[in-house]
């Protein structure tokens, strides 16, 4: 974390509300990226239990790269990081998979998914 040389009754009001502006927008758009995860992780839940009740892996790594790919192109697009786009799509595949691992568990446990 840095520290600032400048006080906040220094910064000017003008300055405190632009960036009080900005941060409410970023606030906006973390609440619409966890609710959109949390649709996406819904439908991940339900490819979980399709796989799991037809005995499929819970991995796909051909439709992971794919995935991938089309992910890196998509942030080219938007002036994204495409490598940092590929890690954030990284970490969600890692967890639909131990989602799947676990529905696939409690499907073969006779435990409800």
């Amino acid at each position: 974390m840095t520290t600032s040389n400048t006080a906040p009754g220094d910064v000017d009001p003008a300055v405190r509300e632009e960036l009080e502006r900005l941060r409410d927008s970023i606030d906006n758009i973390d609440a619409a990226v966890v609710h959109m995860l949390a649709e996406r992780f819904k439908c991940t839940q339900q490819v979980g239990r399709l796989k799991a009740t037809h005995r499929l892996p819970p991995a796909d790594p051909n439709r992971e790269a794919r995935q991938i790919a089309r992910l890196r192109a998509l942030a080219e697009n938007a002036k994204l990081d495409p490598a940092f786009a590929e890690k954030f799509l990284n970490f969600i595949i890692a967890e639909v998979i131990r989602h799947h691992e676990r529905i696939a568990d409690d499907t073969v446990n006779g435990a409800t998914p």
